[in-house]
């Protein structure tokens, strides 16, 4: 009787191992195909950013990226070209979208960044174009462009006062930047222009001179 309990426990033991190693396998093999499709996919994701095929290269590396996710970071320069593309042809909008989407896969990219600011500014999505430069000095914080891109900004925006900030930034950094050195005198000059005219003198206001003294004889 023990004998048949033991033989018993061993064919069990058998049989849940045999389909562990089934179901084991079946996982490993729709793994293999996904990571084939995933392969073919990326494929012709990168065939079609050859031919400047924007559209259909985002496609096909997005479903790629699904399938597999080392993938992303052809994705996402799918996404950044096709943002070029359209930045070129005028569609900054469009340009935004696709720079965002390349965004949130690579986060710290700063070429990234400079191509959504420079289409937000066409936009006049000011605010957004400044918080781009912000996370630009973070990554890059000796870089005088990204300061006088702010103050150029800030100029445009009429906010003089924040404007000569970013620019007095920029001079520190190089204080031989010429492009610097020209908007702090314009701003020198916009600041005393809103200086108060101080107010006219009103006539017969003025003290009286005081009469000379006498001399004595």
């Amino acid at each position: 009787m023990k004998r048949n309990s033991i033989l018993t426990v061993i064919i069990a033991l058998s049989v849940c191992g045999s389909q562990v190693a089934q179901a084991q396998g079946g996982k490993e093999a729709k793994q293999a195909q996904g990571n084939k499709e995933a392969n073919r996919l990326a494929r012709e994701g990168a065939d079609a950013l050859k031919n400047n095929d924007w559209d259909k290269a985002v496609d096909m590396l997005r479903k790629a990226t699904n399938l597999d996710h080392k993938y992303a970071p052809d994705l996402a320069t799918a996404y950044e070209r096709r943002g070029y593309a359209s930045a070129k042809n005028q569609q900054f909008q469009e340009a935004v979208t696709d720079y965002t989407e390349a965004l949130k896969i690579k986060s710290n990219e700063p070429r990234i960044y400079e191509e959504r600011a420079y289409a937000e500014m066409k936009i006049y999505a000011y605010d957004k174009a400044l918080a781009d430069y912000s996370e630009l000095i973070k990554l890059k914080p000796k870089e005088v462009r990204y300061y006088n891109f702010r103050a150029y900004i800030y100029e445009a925006k009429e906010d003089i006062q924040n404007s000569m900030a970013e620019t007095e930034s920029a001079l520190k950094i190089d204080p031989n930047n010429q492009e610097a050195k020209e908007r702090k005198q314009r701003l020198e000059r916009k600041q005393a222009e809103k200086m108060p005219t101080p107010p006219p003198t009103v006539p017969g206001s003025s003290p009286k001179k005081s009469p000379p003294a006498k001399t004595r004889p």
